[in-house]
């Protein structure tokens, strides 16, 4: 019996494909190499010595983090060597490909970003930081549509929904009495059946160094050493690090000519965040503290936008509950790369943006009948626009179907249904129906 969850065998490149395949798989092994020393979140981030100092002064000055304090942090690699190198490969995927290839045109926009991600960071601590970190992964200014409400209104609704909801009784606290050593063991275990084989590729290690508690790499999953967990954000961490995080980079390594999708580009960003908390909600790993956490994120960044400083964003974080170093590291994720006062890295606010983005594609899609679009976001470090351009990949043979899709996406049955209910709900005037449903509460 054939198993519906079970990747389908490559198709055969085409003869005009095939003429082309070592041409791209040498121009995209270069991409891959080439980005391999940037590394965005370890150039922006700020040592263990300015949160020292900042609660050394009871939290009233603003961080000592300035143009020369990035100065002193080098970057691993040299900035104008590694900028020629992306132009050049630019160059000669146009001259190999011609400017009409559509995975030339994928790859060349990666090779773009790239340099605007070297920009940023030459930027480190100037006010041209914030500007290019706009560029490359949004504002939450955006709106989604002309004339709709922008991230931060999302961000605001989502924060009144929220409030109300953490007065009901039957929304208890998370009770975080698994270690950092024992969540390896537990998340080894988990991965090692949901993911079907996969798993056995996944490791799962401590590290005393990431901001966040838990952190996805190529075949890992890193665990902050001093964190400790809830069984529920287990199942998230299961969810969003392992399905997504790690399952997108496993898939795109094993691409037999695209190998660039491997490697994720700002702009794949949005997709990759979007389809963790997707994943989140269809496996119903998450919870109203998780979604207040991804909220404050939004609202921190536009404070942030509109001007706050860090000491704002800092209070902004402890009037929400929480204590002083985690509001710092809240509030120090928001300012990395910049300086306390010359505004935000907007890279958190990707996890709401990509979900809404994906939500509405995942509607369309089901509304269209074109579902199998639907699996092409796991072929690897994806981004949404170039969902057309990997079809016709994969129908050329240039790509295969992803080896691992979460089992919410692998059975289309269940995610369909959902989406055509989702579709007519959409259509509905929410203000009206409260009107109506006001009187039965």
């Amino acid at each position: 019996m054939i198993d519906p969850a079970a990747p389908l065998p490559p198709v055969p490149a085409s003869r005009e494909a095939r003429s082309d395949c070592g041409t791209i798989k040498a121009l995209s092994d270069r991409i891959v190499e080439a980005q391999r020393p940037i590394r965005i979140l370890d150039a922006i981030k700020w040592d263990e010595s300015v949160e020292a100092r900042f609660m050394a002064k009871k939290g009233r000055e603003l961080p000592d983090v300035d143009q020369d304090y990035y100065a002193s942090r080098p970057l691993g690699f040299e900035l104008d060597e590694k900028r020629r190198e992306f132009q050049d490969i630019e160059l000669e995927i146009t001259r190999a490909l011609g400017r009409l290839s559509p995975v030339g045109g994928i790859m060349r926009r990666m090779c773009r970003e790239y340099l605007n991600v070297l920009r940023m960071l030459e930027a480190r601590g100037t006010g041209d930081f914030t500007l290019l970190s706009q560029e490359l992964y949004g504002s939450t200014n955006e709106a989604f549509h002309a004339g709709e409400p922008t991230l931060a209104d999302l961000g605001e609704r989502i924060s009144h929904s929220l409030a109300k909801i953490n007065l009901s009784p039957l929304i208890g606290d998370l009770q975080k009495d698994i270690s950092g050593e024992d969540a390896i063991a537990n998340l080894e275990a988990r991965l090692r059946v949901s993911m079907n084989g996969c798993g056995d590729k996944v490791r799962v290690i401590l590290d005393d160094g990431i901001v966040a508690d838990a952190a996805a790499g190529s075949d890992y999953i890193k665990i902050r050493k001093e964190a400790s967990f809830d069984e529920r954000e287990l199942r998230l961490l299961e969810v969003h690090e392992g399905w997504v995080h790690v399952g997108t980079t496993l898939n795109g390594s094993q691409q037999p000519y695209c190998t660039f999708l491997s490697k994720g580009t700002p702009s794949s960003t949005v997709t990759q965040e979007g389809l963790a908390v997707l994943m989140e909600i269809f496996a119903f790993a998450s919870f109203p503290a998780r979604l207040h956490r991804l909220t404050n994120r939004i609202n921190a960044v536009h404070m942030a936008e509109e001007g706050a400083d860090f000491l704002d964003v800092f209070r902004f974080y402890r009037n929400h509950g929480l204590e002083d170093h985690d509001s710092y590291t809240a509030a120090m994720r928001v300012f990395r790369g910049s300086t306390p006062t010359a505004g935000p890295f907007t890279k958190d606010i990707c996890y709401t943006k990509g979900f809404t983005l994906l939500y509405n594609f995942l509607r369309f899609a089901v509304r269209a009948g074109k579902l199998e679009a639907i699996p092409l976001l796991f072929c690897g470090k994806t981004v949404l626009e170039d969902i057309r351009v990997l079809k016709h990949l994969l129908d050329e043979g240039l790509l295969i179907q992803p080896t691992f899709v979460p089992p919410q996406f692998a059975d289309m049955h269940g995610l369909t249904a959902w989406m055509c209910y989702a579709d007519f709900l959409g259509t509905l005037n929410f203000q009206k129906l409260e009107t109506d449903y006001a009187e039965l509460f």
